[in-house]
């Protein structure tokens, strides 16, 4: 028997922590947290650890699967991709390359190889139907950026370690281990700055884990636009702005202020439920800090204004000068130089393109998940009919997950990426098995620059892919290369096809040299800002410099300051504080509509041990008989009879579930929290199979409450009432 221990990451989630891996025999048999990792130190989640028991899970899809009258059948690579090109080629010679288009989940963030070859088949197949979980998530997060930097992927995050005042709205770190930023150890992190006399507010509906060991602000459910409204405006009333910063960075002051003086503590208090002087309180001692963050996550992005909460939330920090501060919200290098490179070439942006349903404007190239299944029922040119979905289970993370169930009935041909039967690809034409985040090599692109401390680190595979699996780059390359396609071959002049065989050209074997994902993050980060230049800045990085530091690399002490002229990309360099959308926003922004015979709001929340469904395989996570509940407050609780351990029912206007009672005072009243990820069936096989209900159930897909910035879901907030079940 031999045995070895191989250093390597977790690419569950954002922090991605180090672990080591015992592997006997070419099978893993252990995970453990690395302690020789610099960032990390020896930490890691009850889910980073389970892990295990997905890698080895015998529910995993481990050859092609292909769908017959009865469940699927086992068949060979070669049948199942010469079948499917066949069939995609029909459908493109009937119905033009339009009527394509790709779902990728959330994992595909953490896998640079599979992000890259989805953007280069997207681009070189001219793919219009592309969607991810980005509209359940953070796209008006890029969406802001967009507006007021002109760049979707400059995102500033605090400043941890320096700062002296710490404000979260609708983030749970203690839980999630920070998003969009990537902090290991962040409860250390959170912790230290009350030890070093500062304060940390966290802002949110439910008193989270969080909020249990700081100062809490219990906001009504989607709020948080009144909320950084009113306290903008006591700033600008009172005087307190940062006129410097202002005159330094930005264009639109004045506007901005125009816009938010309707906003006043008094006027918000019936949205927010906050008292006025509260309020005033919490803006003061924001902005007489000696420096101060403001971050928020998911809670505001799901809401009915998301992209006006993510930019009023980086509003407020300019507006204190705490913009590219020390201590306030700082901007990160990136490992390679995705935003030059793409303002140059013009790959994808804001809005290049509009939906044929809804008239949402694309982020990133992606479209709303939520308008997926009327794109693949209504009459039409351009009408949806081929679908492939990868890394993502969008039947059980879109609102209304019924409709889409049955829109993708009526598909052509659908075709899945995974490793595992969901709700999605049940019904799927074909399955095809992909590799575990241990079975192939990787580098987190997209995290060193939401990383306060500036870190790197590439892992080879730790084990042999099991089974038949392959990795999603060679499964897509596959499919392209039997319609014809050549991905990073495109656009009328070919450009990036020309920019790749140019730099060929320089790599022993030449222009032959076949790209591989190893081969273009090697050329992207020997270019990139910390690159080596082929050899011309000693020192610098390439994939044979990282692969001499198995444990990861950090690359500089902090984020550096001063660093905004570097990073926006208006024209006239300045931060803009009143493009003419967010403008529009306040001056139509109204109160919540109320409906008595649904008085209550419910929201998400996550839980230690889930990260969606495909982690409740992990039978570690699911043990002492965890149950899927609602968090209650028992004011509400008792105004319909239901106690802790009563079956209930949760409807809205759009849907319907039953769900456990779980009452609990950290609810402000008014409010129910249930879990997302819940909903599955089957996968974990040894108990509760049935996963608990969907809250997406109980949420609407139609256009008008989709938001129209950014094309987020609209989770958060939704109007119901409870029953007994």
């Amino acid at each position: 028997m031999s045995q070895r221990e191989i250093p390597t990451y977790c690419r569950i989630c954002e922090p991605l922590c180090g672990l080591i891996a015992t592997v006997e025999d070419g099978r893993l048999v252990r995970l453990r947290a690395d302690k020789e990792h610099p960032l990390s130190q020896g930490n890691a989640c009850p889910k980073g650890i389970a892990f295990t028991e997905i890698q080895n899970d015998p529910d995993r899809v481990l050859y092609p699967l292909r769908r017959t009258g009865d469940g699927f059948e086992r068949v060979s690579w070669d049948e199942a991709l010469d079948d499917i090109g066949g069939r995609l080629r029909a459908l493109i010679r009937d119905h033009g390359r339009e009527s394509l288009g790709w779902y990728f989940g959330n994992p595909s963030s953490f896998s640079y190889s599979h992000t890259l070859w989805i953007v280069g088949f997207q681009l070189a197949a001219g793919l219009r139907h592309v969607y991810s979980a980005g509209s359940q998530d953070v796209n008006n997060r890029f969406v802001a950026s967009q507006l007021l930097y002109g760049s979707l992927i400059s995102v500033p995050v605090p400043d941890l370690d320096r700062t002296d005042f710490l404000l979260m709205l609708g983030a749970n770190p203690v839980v999630s281990h920070g998003s969009v930023m990537s902090v290991p150890r962040i409860r250390e992190k959170l912790t230290a700055i009350p030890r070093r006399g500062g304060r940390v507010v966290v802002v949110d509906p439910r008193r989270t884990e969080t909020a249990r060991l700081f100062e809490h602000v219990g906001i009504r459910p989607d709020a948080d636009a009144w909320l950084l409204a009113a306290m903008l405006q006591v700033i600008f009333e009172e005087g307190l702005a940062d006129e410097q910063a202002l005159r330094r960075q930005a264009s639109g002051a004045s506007e901005l202020r125009g816009a938010v003086a309707r906003f006043t503590p008094e006027a918000t208090a019936e949205v927010t439920g906050l008292e006025p002087d509260r309020v005033r309180a919490l803006a003061r001692d924001l902005a007489r800090a000696d420096s101060a963050a403001v971050y928020g996550r998911t809670g505001t992005c799901l809401g009915r204004h998301a992209t006006l909460v993510a930019f009023l939330i980086d509003a407020l920090a300019l507006v204190t000068g705490n913009l590219d501060a020390p201590g306030g919200v700082v901007f990160g290098k990136e490992l390679v130089a995705v935003s030059e490179l793409n303002a140059r070439l013009g790959l994808i942006g804001y809005g290049k393109n509009r939906s044929r349903i809804g008239d949402f404007p694309d982020v990133l190239g992606t479209f709303p998940a939520a308008i997926m299944a009327k794109e693949m029922t209504t009459p039409g040119p351009g009408r949806l009919r081929a679908l492939f979905t990868s890394a993502g289970n969008p039947v059980s993370s879109v609102p209304n997950p019924r409709e889409l169930a049955s829109a993708i009935k009526q598909l052509d041909l659908h075709v899945s990426i995974d490793l595992y039967i969901n709700e999605t690809n049940r019904g799927a034409d074909y399955i095809l098995p992909a590799t575990t985040f241990l079975e192939r090599d990787d580098i987190p692109l997209p995290f060193t620059a939401l990383s306060p401390t500036p870190y790197t680190q590439y892992t080879e595979r730790v084990v042999r892919p099991y089974g038949e699996a392959r990795e999603e780059w060679q499964i897509i390359d596959a499919i392209a290369t039997r319609i014809g396609v050549q991905p990073f071959a495109f656009g009328p002049a070919r450009t990036p096809a020309r920019l790749l065989g140019a730099l060929r050209r320089n790599l022993p074997g030449g222009s032959k040299v076949r790209p591989t994902p190893p081969l273009l993050v090697d050329l992207a980060l020997r270019t990139g800002p910390y690159g080596d230049l082929f050899g011309l800045r000693r020192g610098g990085l390439s994939l044979r410099k990282l692969r001499r530091h198995p444990h990861g690399l950090v690359l500089a002490d902090a984020i550096a300051t001063g660093v905004l002229r570097d990073v926006v990309q208006h024209k006239d360099n300045r931060v803009h504080l009143a493009p003419a959308e967010i403008l529009a926003e306040l001056r139509f922004l109204t109160a919540i509509p109320t409906d008595p015979a649904y008085p209550l709001r419910v929201i998400g929340m996550r839980e230690l041990k889930s990260h969606n469904s495909w982690m409740h395989n992990a039978e570690p996570l699911m043990r002492g008989n965890r149950e899927h509940a609602a968090r209650i407050n028992p004011e509400d609780a008792a105004s319909v009879g239901i106690s802790t351990g009563d079956r209930c029912r949760v409807t809205s206007p759009h849907g319907s579930i039953e769900v456990t009672a779980q009452l609990t005072d950290d609810m402000t009243p008014g409010t129910v929290a249930i879990p997302h990820g819940w909903g599955h069936r089957g996968g974990w096989r040894r108990a509760n199979a049935a996963g608990g209900a969907n809250p997406n159930d109980l949420m609407s897909t139609a256009t008008a409450d989709i938001e129209h910035l950014a094309g987020m879901s609209n989770l958060n907030g939704i109007p119901i009432r409870l029953d007994p079940a």
